[in-house]
């Protein structure tokens, strides 16, 4: 039986995280082993009395085949610590999730930036997080954050508007009913559908509990090269995530905020802690290895069959345009425009982000 639907399963049962799963594996091949040995094997494996019994019956009840099932008719692959497409920095943190779910699709590269803050937004933080975030989605970056209300939300709307991709980290399941918070469901779903991902440590059907998050945030930052936070209060949960940042050895980035709001004390807190303060998108980028995100730009690089389709490159080297403008720039009559479109959106050239507006595929 494939490996990866007991890892699956054992993401289910929250008394063996990964290291305990590591202390196990010194005594057991593979994880079909430990599926299958004896509580009295367990506990000589190093688990004790009491986990060695419980997991003992509760595997009992676990159907690892409808389990399989379920997670293939939600769309949801299984990634394993052991899986090459594994995020490549998310494995060099002590404590990474030994099972990942994922809906949706992984980049594969590793030029991920978390941007975390607030859910009480301010109208400056608003506008900071479409600032910053617009040009570095632009840029190639892919954005990590936590799905949440306020900035979490603001940075994933903003990349996908960009054209970029952009992936969330969650606090309970990936599939469609657990998704939370429930407002922002439909937000998921267009990461989903705009070639970003949704991930969780947590199987299908798992509530998001307050307990969950900090959790959550050492993936975010995990599988990063920096975060970034905008607006966050001094006990804020993205102060856990820049901690995670911070101890993974990663960049910690924030930008400054009004000293008179409470939404200002958890930035400017880790910039007198030695953060690298974030004026523009630009403070980011030169922290980061932009000449290997260039090179990997460069290679991405789309080329036209045709002088029609090089026409409409051209037109699209901006931001997202409306099919009403890409019509005046090309001077193509709306059916012609319409058709290449479509031929060159089904070769991955250019993407559709919806009302009509379109931008190069990344």
């Amino acid at each position: 039986m494939d490996e990866h639907i007991y890892y699956q399963s054992l993401a289910r049962f929250d008394k063996i995280g990964p290291v305990r799963l590591r202390t196990l594996l010194k005594s057991f091949p593979n994880l079909e082993h430990i599926w299958n040995a004896s509580a009295l094997e367990l506990r000589q494996a190093g688990l004790s009395e009491q986990v060695s019994a419980e997991f003992a019956a509760w595997r009992r009840d676990q159907n690892l085949e409808q389990q399989w099932t379920e997670l293939q008719r939600e769309g949801i692959n299984v990634l394993t610590w052991n899986d090459p497409a594994y995020p490549v920095r998310l494995k060099q943190i002590h404590d990474l999730p030994h099972t990942l779910f994922i809906r949706g699709t992984l980049p594969q590269n590793d030029f991920n930036l978390a941007v975390v803050g607030t859910r009480m937004v301010t109208t400056y933080g608003r506008q900071v997080a479409e600032q910053i975030v617009a040009p570095l989605a632009r840029a190639g970056l892919t954005i990590v954050s936590g799905l949440a209300l306020g900035i979490d939300a603001i940075a994933h709307d903003t990349t996908l508007r960009e054209g970029g991709t952009t992936i969330a980290v969650l606090g309970g399941g990936c599939d469609r009913a657990s998704i939370y918070p429930t407002s922002n469901r439909a937000l998921a779903e267009r990461i989903v559908e705009r070639g970003g991902a949704l991930i969780s440590e947590y199987p299908p059907k798992t509530l998001a509990m307050p307990f969950h998050f900090p959790n959550r945030n050492r993936i975010i930052s995990g599988m990063s090269r920096g975060t970034l936070v905008i607006e966050a209060a001094e006990d804020s949960g993205s102060l856990i995530t820049a901690t995670h940042a911070l101890e993974q050895n990663r960049e910690v980035f924030a930008v400054p905020g009004d000293i008179t709001r409470d939404t200002s004390k958890g930035p400017n807190n880790l910039l007198k802690m030695g953060a690298h303060p974030v004026f523009s998108a630009e403070d980011i980028l030169e922290h980061l290895n932009l000449q290997e995100l260039k090179a990997t730009a460069e290679a991405r690089k789309i080329v036209p069959d045709d002088p029609t389709e090089a026409k409409i490159l051209d037109a699209l080297r901006g931001d997202a345009i409306h099919i009403d403008e890409l019509i005046r720039a090309t001077a193509f009559d709306a059916a012609k425009l319409s058709s290449t479109l479509t031929l060159m959106e089904m070769k991955g050239k250019v993407r559709h982000i919806g009302g009509m507006h379109y931008v190069l595929a990344h």
